[in-house]
């Protein structure tokens, strides 16, 4: 991690510090987990898009595969949340595997169509398998997670809970990226083929960013899981698989901040905007239509272009 990463995190660690001592509404720090939640699973996915440059249209498969997985073992089987969390990453991990060694021999729109062939098929499964998962009803009662004896029973403790894994995946991608396989990640993304020629191991290195961003995925799915103690396949459906795509290429594809901006920013809109009612997807859409037509790199290049510019001002 370089120093400039090193700065804003310290930055953005504070801000959340001292944010619910502002903010006291109980709605915005739930908004907030949320958008905690949702930069997870974009985190994950802006290191395979916008680092490896491989395109995943089913992401939510794996939010929701980390989701069922601790719903089904604690609200039925009775295993610590702890034990299902870990077994959700397992499973996703596995999965990953199978799914990636295949899939991702394909190349642009044919590996865009298997992503999203995987993810329906998962949520066909999660609502067909109805004595596991509950079928369209879903799954209700699922136990609060603790940590070190305090139970996760308010947005409170949950905000700082979700945000702490947040922070820590944001850490270890930033020190991922700026590393040796950062590098050889970019350099796929620029051309496989020039990158195979300078001896990089683009197949190994393609799964292993793809099981990354599953485990990304995996664990913001306990997370919510344990937050909304229910679960359902409407919550992992295409439409969300789309909305992530969304947050990484509105914030920015090629910066982890910009995933987690364009995180923040689809998550807050919407709430922002159900005041105009019949007007919300209108403003919605519009909104994100002039930032894709006057930031074509995204919101994190928009303020990159800003500071720098305010910079020489100074």
């Amino acid at each position: 991690m370089d120093k400039k990463d090193s700065l804003i995190l310290l930055f953005l660690t504070v801000c959340l510090v001292v944010f619910p001592f502002i903010v006291t509404n109980t709605y915005y720090i739930s908004t907030m987990v949320f958008v905690g939640i949702h930069g997870i699973i974009a985190i994950g996915l802006s290191l395979l898009m916008g680092y490896a440059g491989q395109i995943s249209i089913g992401h939510a498969a794996f939010f929701g595969l980390g989701a069922y997985t601790s719903a089904v073992l604690t609200a039925k089987l009775g295993f610590h949340p702890w034990s299902a969390f870990f077994l959700g990453i397992l499973l996703s991990s596995c999965i990953a595997l199978i799914i990636g060694i295949p899939s991702l021999k394909l190349k642009g729109h044919y590996l865009a169509m298997a992503t999203l062939g995987f993810g329906e098929i998962t949520y066909i499964v999660f609502n067909e398998l109805t004595d596991i998962t509950g079928g369209p009803s879903g799954i209700g009662d699922i136990p609060k997670i603790s940590l070190a004896g305090y139970v996760m029973n308010t947005d409170i403790k949950y905000y700082f809970f979700v945000w702490a894994f947040l922070l820590l995946i944001l850490a270890l991608s930033l020190n991922l990226i700026h590393s040796r396989i950062g590098r050889a990640l970019r350099s796929i993304h620029d051309s496989e083929v020039a990158a195979n020629a300078m001896g990089v191991n683009t197949s190994k290195l393609k799964i292993q960013v793809f099981l990354i961003s599953a485990v990304f995925g995996s664990v913001a799915g306990s997370l919510y899981t344990h937050y909304v103690t229910f679960v359902s396949p409407s919550s992992f459906s295409l439409f969300f698989s789309v909305l992530l795509v969304m947050m990484v290429v509105i914030g920015g594809m090629h910066s982890v901040w910009g995933a987690l901006i364009g995180a923040a920013l689809l998550t807050i809109l919407p709430e922002f905007l159900r005041a105009l009612k019949d007007f919300e997807i209108f403003v919605y859409g519009a909104v994100l239509l002039l930032i894709m037509i006057f930031l074509p790199r995204g919101l994190s290049g928009g303020l990159e272009y800003l500071f720098n510019r305010l910079i020489k001002k100074l």
